[in-house]
């Protein structure tokens, strides 16, 4: 069942591949100045996530988005709207 639990382990589980070197990923971490994330990255993020959850998210969601726990805060309600309450 996917809950918000799930789905930031799922997140945090495709940063850590497309981070380099060991660097410690956590909710908090800023996708850009910690992970060294570049915009392409970000994008490839948003795909699997995507094809994880099986929906097309908007890119506007990620306008304000800095850390993996606000990438999941501007999910949240895009997969409420599209599969109900998580």
């Amino acid at each position: 069942m996917l809950n918000r639990e799930v789905l930031m382990d799922y997140i945090l589980e495709c940063l850590q591949g497309m981070v380099s070197g060991n660097p410690e990923i956590k909710p908090e971490s800023d996708l850009v100045n910690d992970l060294g994330l570049e915009s392409i990255k970000v994008m490839s993020l948003l795909m699997m996530l995507e094809d994880k959850l099986d929906i097309s998210i908007p890119i506007n969601i990620l306008l304000n988005v800095r850390t993996p726990e606000q990438l999941l805060d501007a999910l949240m309600p895009h997969l409420e709207s599209t599969n109900g309450s998580l």
